[in-house]
């Protein structure tokens, strides 16, 4: 779908401008509706609105409503009020389309863009999810003591399951929905990585007793890819999950797994690592941050849509 030259090519100068570690922004995606507005300047901006509908068997609920729209927005150098403008459009036009109660708006927006976040708080956008990214070398915590760390093998299975659910079932007091099958739509993930020779899922144990794992994968950003709309070129490692047993948690295991995984990361020339996080989530917003990582996209979101403002 195409917009206006000068109104993207503002949209890149923007991008441009809010972070240095943001890619060269993406066009709009080729297929939406288009959701058009206007400042009290007659200052034109424009969105592509995407719907996506999710079954009950399809991984994608464990952090989305089965029925999400998403607004790309381009509003150039508008700020606040074209922002502004533009959701008063999608509130209109969302008022024809009675979204049920397991439903979203989304935007993906950079973290750093503090004129469009007052937007999003205006109307009833919350942050839902954060791409973060940590660069450059530093030195990691050792984390606990009384702690080794090891790949996972196929006799873990049971056991990597259980926590990965019952991370979930916490997540889903903070930020995303609970999903009560939860376990089917996790087991298959876990399963695929263990086949691997050399899986990149790795455990903390204490006393010979598995007590946090991490779950990564290698991720290259290369001109055209999914990848190169969110981060900057390169190799890099991603942390998919990171998970402690309840009753162990803020005892040190997650710092001592994760100065594992960031030196493999490391020592196969990542050129950065990044992973998602819910900023409403008390643990991992604190966590993460003392990792050393930090926001680079931000998911707003709100939940069911019609409740947009």
């Amino acid at each position: 779908m195409e917009i206006e030259k000068t109104l993207f090519d503002a949209h890149r100068a923007r991008f441009a401008a809010i972070d240095r570690l943001l890619p060269e922004a993406a066009p709009p995606p080729a297929r939406g509706e288009r959701v058009d507005a206007a400042t009290a300047a007659g200052v034109q901006v424009t969105g592509v609105v995407q719907r996506r509908l999710h079954g009950p068997d399809d991984v994608t609920l464990l952090w989305s409503a089965a029925d999400a729209r998403q607004l790309f927005p381009f509003i150039g150098t508008t700020g606040t009020e074209g922002m502004d403008v533009l959701l008063r459009a999608w509130r209109t036009r969302m008022d024809a389309e009675a979204p049920g109660e397991d439903s979203s708006c989304v935007i993906n927006w950079p973290s750093r863009d503090a004129e469009a976040i007052r937007a999003f708080l205006d109307h009833g956008l919350v942050p839902m999810s954060a791409l973060a990214v940590r660069t450059g070398s530093r030195h990691d915590d050792p984390g606990a003591d009384g702690v080794t760390v090891r790949r996972a093998r196929h006799e873990d299975f049971d056991t990597l399951l259980e926590l990965a659910v019952s991370t979930h079932d916490y997540i889903g007091q903070v930020a995303t929905r609970y999903r009560p099958n939860a376990a089917e739509l996790l087991a298959p993930a876990l399963e695929l990585a263990l086949e691997k020779d050399r899986p990149l899922l790795w455990l903390a144990e204490r006393d010979a007793r598995i007590a946090a794992f991490a779950h990564g994968a290698w991720i290259t950003s290369s001109p055209g890819s999914a990848e190169a709309e969110l981060l900057p070129h390169g190799h890099w490692g991603y942390v998919n999950n990171v998970v402690t047993v309840p009753a162990l948690r803020g005892s040190g295991l997650g710092r001592t797994l994760m100065a594992a995984v960031h030196e493999e990361f490391a020592a196969g020339g990542a050129d950065g690592t990044y992973l998602y996080y819910n900023p409403t989530n008390p643990l991992s917003s604190v966590f993460w941050h003392r990792q050393g990582y930090r926001p680079l996209w931000t998911s707003w979101e709100i939940h069911p849509a019609s409740a947009l403002r």
